[in-house]
């Protein structure tokens, strides 16, 4: 009668889970700290050891190793067996491959294997000796799946395999993923952790800077002694890319691939970032890669194209540049564990100890066995005639047996091997060899028994091996390991070129490339800066790097910034982007009355203000360092002024403010003394009724310079600075531009050399690019001559100097 057990189910899943997960956990995901090894990694090698698949011996077909594997070993999928030894032999996943093929293996493009019917392998020569000695009693043994044979529970592994090869795998709630070494500099670190184990880490990295990818690349230092230190961190590795030249144009050959990344899908992702319009540049792109340059992928650029810029671009978008996350995750003492460099080298030392000793005493067992017996044949070599009239008298083997033992005091296997000595060893030649034999067997003993009773000689004897590993398969570095940036900064993916910026009235921005706007003789109608709404008029333009930051300060005293390259880059006659879409912390009731731009925030030198009502304020450059989004307070307004004009400052340098009416003011900007930046300032200028302050101009204190005025009406001309005495601040100033209909208020009063362009900016959006030195020079009084031809109803509102070495 079958009797039923309630069982809680809650209870028997979770028992039973624990139990799977275990199994895949060690018996099948993670590899064994000591050799390196998988589960049915281990099973495929030992199979080829007992099918005498070595190196020195020809190919045998794979489907044979898989069928003994399955058969004997692992009664799993013989497809998971397959895909782990085609892995084993993959020269781009191992940094020393374990086994040798022959046929189809697979490639670095993804392409899969032949089937198993079709390709043939051997073991590699250092996959002998993870192998080797282990017939000489140094590991353990368990009964396979179903008790017919044994199978080792670990390789012996005379070199550090988990080290120089590494393991991936994914177990259940945890995996491994582990990067190949150097094994040169493994074997240097073990001997140096030999002799002194209380090695530090970063002493220990003077020997294994970081992992040795079989594929090549670079390495980032960042993260590699984080890995190192705890078992887990991300390291960045980049593909090797060389610039070339061809037929006038720059390529890009890459000739080295990120480690596990896949070639093909690699052309792929650069084809689809092209079209995407990530990287613009690419004119073309091939792989050129054979078997003698497993990777050679050219890109060809587009003429006048930046192959650092694509370079990077590359490194941003494209698998060129990966993330390799480090889990040092193993199995030790039957659970896992995720360990440090330091450890991890340890327990492969400890489990060479463990190997080392157990075959010395193997071998000191077969050799005082071997002495035993060749004493006993020595005894009855020097009595011959007496042996054999023994035998000859005994009537059984067990009698002549019995005799010798008691005759000539010898042990049962003396004695059987003197029975079983043939004739032809009586001789004296024979006699000979067994006391040359004898005696090295003695020492041999007299060796092997000082190894196991010396623990110094016992360690001697490990580095002496370690060193013949080092010295027969070591190899130079395939991986560089360098400095490289934790991320591309945007600003890495774009040129450094220079911007005319541009804004409306009505707060419409955009940037424009400089060579948009081509050089004209003086006196030119111009070239139209964008189209317009019927009421709205340009106020502001400017040049500027790509990389700079572009300031706007309000006319209530407040301040933002952008980069320039966030700016929208259109053509020359578009529109542009509105201003509060990109300044949403911008008020209702203010506008923009200064645009500047500026490298950074950490240079010497103050931001210098100038007001309508003729005030002026110093503030050094890296307090406004923390401008935010909802900007930062720049300068404090009194009530009905407005900011006019923003500049920065050196020691030693004059401020000139200019006002509409013509008039000008020098003086030293020391005078100013530097102010915090919720400050109101001093007053610059005194103003006569109804007019206002409209330039300001930073100037050097002397030397042969010009100041350049142009007007409402489009006159410009240039003045020597000498003719402006410099006075205390607070004054009139002087006439700077005779202002009369013909020339209109002043709009501009700027600092030249005569080597520089002009950029003038009209209300209804014409602009002009002209050159400085066709305004001839005039004294102050004067009225200058023609700069633009300004249509009807329109005005000259902003004009902007221009240095020729900020053309492209």
């Amino acid at each position: 009668m079958t009797s039923i057990h309630p069982v809680d189910i809650t209870s028997e899943v979770k028992s039973n889970f624990i139990n799977y997960a275990m199994t895949v956990i060690v018996d099948r995901a993670l590899p064994d700290v000591r050799d390196g090894l998988k589960p049915v990694q281990r099973r495929i090698l030992y199979a080829m050891l007992q099918e005498g698949l070595a190196s020195n011996h020809k190919h045998s077909k794979s489907a044979g190793v898989v069928g003994e594997v399955i058969k004997k070993y692992h009664p799993h999928g013989d497809t998971a067996i397959y895909d782990a030894m085609v892995r084993l032999a993959q020269w781009w996943n191992l940094r020393y491959p374990l086994v040798d093929p022959q046929g189809n293996f697979g490639s670095i493009d993804g392409d899969p294997a032949a089937a198993y019917r079709y390709t043939e392998a051997r073991l590699t020569k250092i996959a002998e000796e993870v192998l080797a000695d282990i017939e000489k009693n140094t590991i353990d043994y368990k009964p396979n799946f179903d008790e017919t044979t044994e199978e080792p529970t670990v390789l012996p592994a005379a070199v550090p395999n988990l080290l120089i090869n590494g393991a991936t795998g994914i177990a259940v709630g945890m995996s491994t993923n582990i990067p190949p070494h150097n094994l040169t500099e493994v074997c240097n670190g073990l001997l140096a952790l030999i002799d002194n184990p209380d090695l530090t880490l970063d002493e220990l990295m003077t020997f294994v800077p970081g992992p040795d990818f079989p594929t090549g690349g670079r390495i980032g230092k960042t993260g590699i002694r984080d890995a190192y230190a705890t078992g887990h961190a991300g390291i960045r590795v980049r593909g090797k890319a060389r610039i070339d030249e061809k037929n006038g144009r720059n390529q890009i050959i890459i000739s080295e691939i990120p480690y596990q990344v896949n070639k093909t899908n690699l052309i792929q992702t650069i084809s689809a970032m092209y079209k995407a319009g990530k990287i613009p540049d690419i004119a073309r792109l091939t792989d050129e890669s054979d078997r003698k340059e497993p990777v050679r992928i050219v890109i060809e650029l587009k003429r006048g194209a930046i192959p650092s810029l694509v370079l990077n671009q590359l490194y941003k978008y494209t698998q060129l540049q990966s993330t390799f996350t480090i889990i040092n995750l193993s199995i030790v003492n039957g659970e896992p564990r995720v360990l440090p460099l330091k450890d991890t080298m340890q327990y492969f030392l400890a489990h060479r100890r463990e190997v080392v000793t157990r075959r010395t005493q193997y071998d000191l067992d077969k050799a005082q066995a071997r002495a035993h017996l060749i004493e006993g044949l020595l005894i009855a070599l020097d009595h011959i005639d007496e042996v054999i009239a023994l035998i000859r008298k005994s009537q059984t083997t067990a009698e002549a047996k019995d005799g010798l033992q008691a005759r000539f005091g010898l042990s049962e296997v003396q004695a059987q091997a003197i029975l079983d000595m043939r004739l032809q060893r009586l001789t004296g030649l024979e006699s000979d060899r067994l006391k040359g034999e004898y005696a090295e067997l003695q020492s041999t003993i007299e060796r092997l028994t000082a190894i196991l009773g010396d623990e110094r000689k016992l360690w001697n004897e490990i580095k002496k091996e370690i060193r013949s590993m080092r010295d027969k398969y070591g190899d130079e570095r395939r991986s560089s390991i360098t400095l490289l940036e934790e991320d591309i900064n945007k600003e890495d993916l774009i040129a450094v070129e220079d911007m005319v910026i541009t804004m409306t009235r009505a707060g419409y921005l955009k940037r424009t490339k400089l060579d948009a706007f081509r050089a004209q003789g003086r006196g030119g109608r111009g070239a139209s800066g964008g189209r317009l709404r019927e009421e709205d008029t340009n106020t502001r333009v400017m040049v500027g790097s790509t990389h700079d930051f572009l300031l706007f300060f309000t006319d209530q005293g407040r301040v933002f910034h952008e980069k320039i390259y966030d700016l929208p880059e259109v053509g020359r006659d578009a529109k542009g982007t509105y201003i509060k879409n990109l300044l949403p912390g911008l008020r209702d009731t203010e506008s923009i009355a200064s645009v500047m731009s500026i490298k950074g925030f950490d240079q010497e030198g103050s931001f210098v203000f100038a007001t309508k009502r003729g005030m002026i304020k110093k503030t050094l450059i890296r307090d406004y360092a923390n401008i935010t989004s909802a900007g930062l307070i720049a300068i404090n307004m009194m009530e009905g002024d407005e900011l006019i004009g923003v500049g920065i400052v050196k020691d030693g340098e004059h401020v000139v403010l200019a006002t509409a009416e013509g008039q000008a003011m020098r003086f030293d900007a020391n005078d100013v003394r530097d102010t915090g930046r919720a400050t109101q300032g001093v007053i610059g200028i005194r103003l006569r009724e109804e007019d206002k302050v409209v330039s300001m101009a930073l100037v050097p204190s002397e030397g042969e310079t010009e100041l350049l005025a142009v007007s409402e009406c489009g006159l410009g001309k240039r003045t020597p600075l000498s003719e402006y005495p410099a006075k205390g601040r607070g004054g009139q100033g002087v006439i700077t531009l005779n202002v009369t209909d013909r020339t209109g208020n002043l709009v501009t009063l700027a600092h030249v050399s005569g080597d520089e362009e002009l950029m003038v900016l009209t209300e209804k959006g014409v602009v002009i690019r002209t050159r400085v030195e066709e305004l001839r020079v005039s004294g102050r009084n004067s009225q200058g001559v023609k700069v633009m031809d300004i249509g009807k109803g329109d005005r000259v509102i902003s004009a902007f100097p221009v240095k020729k070495e900020e053309e492209l």
